[in-house]
């Protein structure tokens, strides 16, 4: 592991956390305003989390995220919704997960990758394990603060987000959530594939 990701692994500054939860929330909000254009949906004024403390940033981002899915159920229909904002904060996330691997200079290696989704996941207030299952890794976060701001719907189109950074992290990981807090369920869990 490199110096860098060693270093942010035992320790993040609220300063990056900031920044970086600020750059993430313009990333989403700029992929929802591409489908917004593109379904010549009228934008809506969004609140910019650049004030306050990490958590009401993480709050008002959650807000900007429902608002924007609310808008595109509303005009398309749930259905139509989910997959096209699934595939747009795919592609958002996956940009994100590119960039932070070059930013943190690192490489395809499993450790590595799991190292900086934590990184990645704290940003977000989300603290998660990784548990090894024959050819699989399973996912489980045990809390998420944006599960307390997110609608149901809003965590199922979001969550491609996560699925496109891993991605982006390293190309031969495939992540599917398969339970989500905001459904009920106590955890969120996913499958992680790893292609050999």
């Amino acid at each position: 592991m490199n110096i860098k990701l060693k270093f942010l692994s035992y320790w993040t500054p609220d300063s990056i956390l900031i920044n970086e939860l600020e750059r993430l929330s313009n990333l989403t909000n700029t992929h929802f305003n591409i489908l917004m254009d593109k379904y010549s949906i009228s934008p809506y004024s969004i609140e910019n989390p650049s004030k306050g403390k990490l958590e009401e940033r993480r709050a008002i981002m959650a807000a900007n995220h429902n608002l924007h899915v609310n808008i595109l159920i509303e005009t398309l229909g749930f259905k139509k919704a989910l997959k096209i904002g699934r595939t747009e904060m795919f592609k958002a996330g996956y940009i994100l997960g590119c960039e932070t691997k070059k930013r943190l200079n690192i490489d395809n290696n499993i450790n590595e990758t799991i190292a900086t989704a934590h990184i990645l996941y704290k940003v977000l207030g989300v603290k998660f394990t990784i548990k090894k299952e024959e050819k699989q890794l399973m996912l489980k976060v045990k809390s998420c603060a944006l599960a307390n701001h997110y609608t149901s719907q809003t965590c199922e189109i979001m969550s491609a987000a996560d699925e496109g950074v891993l991605k982006g992290l390293n190309n031969k990981m495939d992540m599917k959530f398969l339970k989500r807090i905001t459904d009920g369920s106590k955890n969120c869990e996913a499958c992680i594939n790893i292609e050999y």
